[in-house]
């Protein structure tokens, strides 16, 4: 077995023995399957008022869940992975270097001819094995209860797009997860560095999309990307800070994942800038330098 692979098995099993992820991990995977039964039972609610409208012969419009595609019942999912998702990521990821600054483990595996590129990666490969075990869970409770929803088993061009969709959410955790390892490396506090990867997610998240949009913040937990304002200041700040509304950009990439042809813009500009996004941060994270992680924390 080689040093990449002990360390990314290694990193597996630590995960999973942590609470906090695995509180996280079962409110999200809790929150996708109340999304498929919320999703069910508007179904069955609207399709009942429909039937006795129809049937006493007060409208002739069709059954409005009778031309929706499968796959919308999985679209509040981008909301989820948005907000519980992120945190969880952000969760493992600081947690999975101050683990190693507590118990001196850099110390010890750093004293050895171990790069710390090579250290750092194997971390993070196992952090990303982890999540995307979290990822197909959920994936196949959404393929199962939209199966259910729809009365048939989704056809293989749904069943794609579905994992299409869950591999464009195991991207767009990647530079979460970078960040939390980052701020456990270089903070000199636990509090600290769960504390400023929160911070800086809730801006990526609200501030930045509103200043670029003036949606309501509300309107941001919409999976629908906010629609950027036409002239004055807020087409100005939409042209700049708008290769940094990650979330908007994923919900966009998600919406042309899932079949939503409501939504407009480019899918393509949206892939190119996650991608950019954690190809970066990857950088700035194998190349850390070893005396930043042999640092100590203050107590």
């Amino acid at each position: 077995m080689t040093t990449f692979t002990a360390g990314a098995r290694q990193e597996l099993l630590s995960s999973r023995r942590e609470r906090m992820p695995q509180v996280l991990l079962a409110v999200f995977v809790g929150m996708v399957t109340a999304s498929s039964v919320i999703g069910w039972l508007t179904n069955q609610v609207v399709t009942s008022v429909y039937d006795r409208t129809f049937a006493a012969g007060l409208t002739t419009q069709p059954n409005p869940f009778s031309a929706v595609s499968p796959l919308y019942y999985a679209k509040n999912t981008v909301i989820y992975i948005i907000l519980i998702g992120a945190l969880l990521a952000i969760v493992l990821g600081v947690q999975s270097t101050i683990r190693d600054r507590k118990a001196h483990t850099f110390d010890l595996v750093l004293s050895r001819p171990v790069r710390p590129a090579s250290y750092l990666g194997a971390k993070l490969a196992g952090l990303l094995c982890w999540v995307a075990g979290i990822l197909a869970l959920s994936a196949l409770i959404s393929w199962t209860s939209i199966s259910a929803i729809v009365g048939s088993v989704l056809s293989p061009g749904d069943t794609a797009r579905l994992l299409g969709f869950y591999a464009l959410a195991w991207l767009f955790l990647l530079p979460f997860i970078i960040l939390g390892m980052l701020t456990g490396v270089y903070s000199r506090r636990e509090t600290t560095a769960l504390l400023v990867p929160i911070v800086i997610w809730s801006v990526v998240t609200f501030v930045v999309p509103q200043l670029g949009t003036a949606a309501h913040p509300v309107s941001l937990l919409n999976p629908v990307p906010a629609i950027a304002s036409q002239g004055g200041v807020f087409q100005l700040a939409n042209l700049v800070l708008g290769p940094l509304s990650l979330t908007e950009h994923f919900k966009q990439a998600s919406a042309f994942v899932l079949g939503d042809t409501a939504t407009t813009g480019s899918p393509l500009l949206s892939l190119v800038v996650m991608v950019a996004f954690a190809g970066c941060m990857l950088v700035v994270l194998l190349t850390t330098q070893r005396d930043r992680m042999r640092s100590p924390l203050d107590e």
